[in-house]
């Protein structure tokens, strides 16, 4: 499955090679998500932002790790940018382990941010099972969508998340594959058995929001096993949402870990 891409680049490319980042957003998300450090990273780089299948403009199917990290790969091929360095937020970030994991040439270096290889990681969206079920009126903007989702959501971050994903004017409706997404919550709160063999030895970088729980002592053994050329950096007073609680830092970190890959 080829995905839907938002990709940006520097004005004036200079003719030094740099590799191009990859860039994946968690559930319920989509590129433009991640657009703050897409576009700082993208005045040096070209940078490639992209919709998971179910999310954005992608297409609509069934879900698994294997197949979402292929359809990752199947897209920087299309697209003549592999190998690649791969970034990779929540939902994002566990798509972006698997593809190091299976096509390690593929990857030359990866950035996993707020999630560890393991189960878990999702818990805290708190969304009832029937919102596919949801009746829309005739017309929807921006202020109706929140107020049609309010009594069926209660914090206003997951609300204004789950928004972003309503076809709003005229005939409004889900513009995601929500059916899909559901169907595969078991698979996207779990980690896929693999291989004992199975690592990645590419430099790795883990991001933590101090406030978040997903990635915890009890993950370390797991992340030092499939990542051994990894290390795992803080980022004070940030949640889940690590690139949007603090996006200087975290811009920060990923401009330093890049300036060191060759």
């Amino acid at each position: 499955m080829l995905l839907n891409v938002s990709e940006r680049g520097p004005e004036h490319p200079t003719p030094e090679k740099t590799l191009p980042v990859v860039l994946l957003h968690g559930l319920f998300g989509r590129a433009r998500n991640l657009g703050f450090v897409q576009r700082k990273l993208a005045t040096t780089r070209r940078t490639l932002a992209m919709d998971l299948r179910n999310h954005g403009n992608s297409p609509h199917g069934p879900m698994s790790y294997p197949a979402m990290a292929q359809d990752v790969l199947d897209t920087m091929e299309h697209l003549h940018a592999s190998p690649a360095i791969m970034l990779g937020h929540s939902m994002g970030g566990k798509t972006a382990m698997m593809a190091a994991l299976t096509h390690p040439t593929a990857i030359r270096a990866l950035i996993v941010v707020d999630i560890a290889p393991a189960q878990g990681g999702f818990d805290r969206l708190d969304l009832p099972d029937n919102l596919e079920q949801l009746q829309f009126p005739p017309h929807l903007d921006q202020r109706s969508t929140n107020d049609l989702l309010r009594p069926y959501i209660a914090s206003d971050a997951v609300r204004q998340l789950m928004a972003q994903n309503i076809r709003q004017g005229d005939n409004p409706g889900w513009a995601i594959g929500l059916h899909d997404i559901q169907a595969a919550m078991p698979d996207i709160m779990g980690w896929p058995h693999l291989a004992p063999d199975l690592r990645y030895e590419g430099p790795t970088l883990f991001i933590r929001g101090e406030n978040s729980p997903y990635i915890s002592p009890g993950n370390y053994a797991a992340m030092r096993a499939l990542f051994p050329n990894h290390r795992l950096e803080s980022i004070r007073g940030a949640g889940h949402w690590v690139h949007a609680d603090a996006p200087q830092r975290f811009t920060e970190l990923v401009e330093e870990f890049l300036a060191n890959i060759p």
